[in-house]
């Protein structure tokens, strides 16, 4: 294992001032023997007129970008403690608009792994040898996204990827109507979408609370820390969700075709998805914040469902826990556990959160049952997360730590296994839409067998993140 120094560059400003030398002028008299001059004296000269104010020290250093767009949540660092999009205008409707957003990020990894897994030769090759690995940057990730309103409370969105682990080509993630108030000018229609919005289309579906607080690609603004979960709950399928809101109560119902794709041959290995959210969110104090949610997906027959696989951005750590013949692309999710429920599942998780000032405390506990096609029977997989952040300095500084911990049976594997995870880190929002975040990881896998390349294994060390989203 080799590890090697990170250098952070500092950033200083200097401020020139300039002190105005004052002139000074005495006037000429009369002799003292002439009481009465005969010679006019000569008017002081009027005061040279002070320099003119540093214009430059007051023009702001930073001014966000204009909210153009109605009922959206901004990409920036406005979007932290949003959940669902905000039921409040944002924007007053003044006819057709269509808004452009991107986000960028950059990791700099320098990650060790191990591990004490038993030789495997596969063709010549030992399959459960790791990849050396070093420090180095990671491939750039980038998003665009495009936001059109059609009406008044009416938008559509378009996300797509121009770059990321698992796809290095531009690709389209999502695309989805949302409306939010009613397109014909009834009064019991008018009243009825002051409390619902309907989401329409392909889009990321609002299971659980974490997947509002994740690195999605190329925008890591929402995400304290550099990694996303373990078993990270993320994916896109094609469907409706309604959600109704009112006095901090929200509840929400979905069905969608169960997988990322499209798809009209082999029906009997398809069924409709379910989903469904009920919570309560309020700021009760100028001080404090309750929001509390619990959410179920299920689907019982898919040909290949992908709640804990959908991600095609792939993990954050590169390489880890892979062997000699690994790419980043084909093993795009190092260090996460995706548990295979391919064919049914059934997931559930609660999310607590509450903000006290500066402070945010965030939990996910999640119990996810489910099968692949071969199978016969149903496995089970538990996922408790806890995660603190401290904001100060107006909110442009942070600290923050996650523990993470995953378990339960994988297909061919006797007994449950499973993984720990510890980050701790912060970041410093040079504006609200340039972010540097730091992270300690340590991640540590239990119970694989000997067979296993993640038997014993383990891999830690620092991540150093920079995003732009706006």
């Amino acid at each position: 294992m080799k590890n090697s120094n990170a250098y952070i560059a500092a950033l200083t400003l200097a401020v020139a001032l300039s002190m105005p030398a004052a002139a000074q002028q005495q006037p000429q008299g009369t002799p003292l023997a002439d009481p009465k001059p005969t010679t006019a004296v000569a008017p002081a000269p009027a005061p040279a007129p002070a320099p003119a104010a540093d214009t430059a020290a007051k023009r702001p250093r930073y001014a966000a970008a204009p909210i153009e767009i109605q009922y959206m949540r901004p990409l920036d660092k406005r979007g932290i403690g949003v959940f669902e999009s905000p039921k409040v205008e944002g924007a007053d409707y003044t006819g057709f608009k269509l808004n452009w957003g991107a986000a960028f990020t950059q990791q700099y990894q320098n990650l060790s792994h191990s591990n004490t897994a038993n030789a495997k030769i596969v063709n010549g090759v030992d399959a459960n040898k790791l990849i050396t690995i070093g420090a180095g940057f990671n491939n750039a990730d980038a998003n665009l996204a495009m936001n059109a309103q059609l009406a008044r409370g009416i938008r559509v969105t378009l996300n797509s990827n121009l770059s990321s682990r698992h796809h290095n080509e531009t690709w389209v993630n999502d695309g989805y109507l949302l409306i939010d108030e009613s397109p014909i000018d009834v009064p019991i229609l008018n009243n009825i979408m002051k409390y619902l919005t309907l989401q329409v289309g392909q889009f990321e579906l609002n299971y659980g609370d974490a997947h509002f607080r994740r690195t999605a690609n190329g925008n890591a603004i929402f995400n304290p820390l550099v990694g996303n979960y373990i078993m990270d709950a993320y994916t896109t399928e094609i469907g409706a969700e309604a959600l109704v809101r009112a006095d901090g109560w929200l509840a929400m119902v979905g069905t969608t075709g169960g997988e990322i794709h499209g798809q009209v041959t082999a029906p009997a290995s398809r069924s409709m998805a379910f989903l469904g959210k009920v919570g309560y969110d309020k700021q009760l104090t100028s001080d404090f914040r309750l929001r509390m949610t619990g959410s179920i997906y299920n689907t019982s027959n898919a040909a290949s469902n992908t709640l804990y696989s959908g991600d095609r951005g792939g993990s954050r750590y590169y390489d880890v826990l892979e062997n000699t013949a690994s790419t980043e692309t084909a093993q795009a999710w190092s260090g996460a556990i995706q548990p295979g429920f391919k064919n049914k599942i059934q997931a559930i998780v609660f999310n607590p959160f509450i903000k006290y000032q500066g402070l945010e405390l965030f939990g996910n506990i999640e119990r996810a049952k489910g099968r692949a096609m071969t199978e016969t029977a149903d496995r089970t997989w538990n996922q408790n997360v806890a995660e603190a952040v401290y904001r100060f300095a107006s909110d442009q500084l942070y600290l923050a730590a996650r523990y993470n911990t995953a378990r339960g049976q994988l297909a061919g594997i006797t007994g449950d296994v499973g993984a720990n995870r510890y980050q701790m880190g912060g970041g410093w929002f040079l504006t609200p839409n340039i972010l540097t975040k730091v992270e300690y990881v340590s991640q540590k896998y239990n119970d694989f067998p000997s067979t296993d390349i993640r038997n014993g294994g383990k891999f830690s060390g620092l991540m150093i993140e920079g995003v732009v989203a706006f």
